[in-house]
């Protein structure tokens, strides 16, 4: 009994001192986050004069809403010190509201003022940006006239389908950078005359202007760099091309295989002679296509002619059999419903969706089929076998399943005959379907 009194005064005295932490907690947590409330009161008012209060919209519903739910923080806590006793689950309670309320206001400040973080920095480092903006456009301009002297003599070398992608880049980033001057220009305006959030919309496309201006001319640059590249690839591809049409003679002349080689020699008969203008991107994707054709004919045939290929009439023969063997498991079952267990039924239903998965495999009856192609005679000689297995399993369960049923001293068939013994009938009858499956079988392997 003693042992029982001091644990439970030891479990209270913890309690205590849980309460005591909880309690603590939240006073310093109110005394935080009020203190945090004046602070971000007084970065919103310098947000609104760097950015405009456009901008700032959020971090001012996110203050707003701080302000509401910190009411709720501070009337909890002057509960916990009124005049009317409260119990400890009561203080509890209300502490742990306190500390939940004070945590979620600390990190929804932090959200909203970390996104300020940057619009603020590059608006204080607005005139710096505005002159690196101008110095960039300055030394792009320079760039401007070789990048169209470089489109003029790639034009001379090219199709005009090959130079879509950069004919326009000179002109488009010689705009870009007029744009980029003049959104500085407007930039620095807005901001002496006080419309910060003008002047910072106008500095954003500056500088996103003379970042894409850049983009553009450097992509003339490469463009001829990627192009020299393509036509010399383009003509280890081809000599390439034409030794594996050399060696593609050696491979089975099959159908996908003799097709692929003449697409490849088309695409090799369309070469442009010496000194036409050609686009080296789309000459090399359509040789790299055709080959990848050839390559894939070539090891599929290899790997079909690897194989031994069922021969027609046995995989006639295993069809026939399957269907055999399913149509007489189909009529004993349906014979014997009342005595028939699931297993019986599983196999059947598995055996006749397979049944019909052959069907949809060879695209008609199978049954009726006379002929099945060679990349199809493998696939369906393991459909039908899997069929005549489970029809096989299937009777051998249904049988077991009616001799369970059997009543006793007699058979499904009748009474039992002179002298205690069976008369012939449903063991006989199976062991006959069962031996002529058998029989099927061995017959089959034959074939193989």
């Amino acid at each position: 009994m003693a042992g029982f009194w001091g644990k439970r005064k030891r479990e209270q005295e913890e309690l205590h001192a849980q309460d005591a932490d909880v309690a603590r907690r939240a006073q310093i947590a109110l005394v935080a986050t009020d203190e945090r409330i004046r602070v971000t009161t007084d970065e919103l008012a310098f947000a609104d004069a760097e950015l405009g209060p456009t901008s700032t919209k959020d971090l001012r519903d996110a203050l707003e809403s701080v302000r509401t739910h910190m009411s709720e923080a501070f009337h909890l806590h002057q509960l916990n010190h009124d005049d009317i006793p409260d119990t400890p689950e009561e203080l509890r309670t209300r502490n742990a509201r306190i500390v939940q309320l004070c945590e979620w206001a600390e990190e929804l400040l932090d959200d909203r003022t970390a996104a300020l973080a940057e619009p603020i920095e590059r608006a204080r480092r607005a005139p710096e940006i505005i002159a690196r903006v101008r110095a960039d456009t300055a030394r792009l301009r320079t760039r401007v006239p070789h990048a169209r002297e470089t489109v003029q003599r790639l034009a001379a070398r090219y199709a005009p389908e090959a130079l879509e992608q950069v004919e326009s880049n000179p002109s488009e980033a010689d705009q870009l950078l007029g744009f980029a001057e003049h959104s500085a220009t407007v930039a620095e305006r807005r901001r002496e005359a006080g419309q910060r959030e003008q002047a910072n919309l106008a500095l954003e496309a500056s500088t996103e202007a003379a970042r894409r201006a850049a983009t553009l001319i450097d992509a003339v640059e490469t463009f001829e760099v990627e192009a020299l590249r393509a036509e010399s690839t383009l003509a280890a591809v081809v000599e390439e091309s034409r030794e594996d049409l050399m060696a593609a003679r050696s491979a089975p002349q099959v159908p996908t295989v003799t097709t692929a080689m003449s697409n490849l020699q088309a695409v090799l008969k369309t070469l442009p002679a010496v000194g036409v203008n050609t686009d080296p991107f789309a000459l090399l994707s359509r040789l790299r296509d055709a080959n990848s054709e050839l390559d894939s004919a070539i090891s599929a045939a290899r790997e079909r002619a690897a194989r031994v290929i069922p021969d027609m009439a046995h995989v006639r023969h295993a069809i026939d059999d399957a269907d055999q063997q399913l149509a007489v498991a189909r009529s004993v079952i349906a014979g014997h419903r009342g005595w028939i267990g699931a297993d019986a039924r599983t196999r059947l239903a598995e055996a006749e969706r397979l049944r019909t998965n052959l069907d949809h495999f060879l695209g008609t009856s199978a049954s009726t089929a006379i002929t099945i192609d060679d990349d199809h005679r493998e696939q369906a000689l393991t459909f039908a076998r899997r069929v005549a297995f489970l029809a096989g399993e299937a009777l051998q369960l249904a049988q077991r399943d009616i001799n369970s049923s059997r009543p006793p001293g007699g058979d499904q068939w009748g009474p039992p005959g002179p002298g205690g013994g069976r008369r012939g009938g449903g063991s006989d009858l199976m062991g006959g379907l069962l031996g002529g499956f058998v029989i099927g079988s061995l017959l089959d392997g034959m074939f193989d």
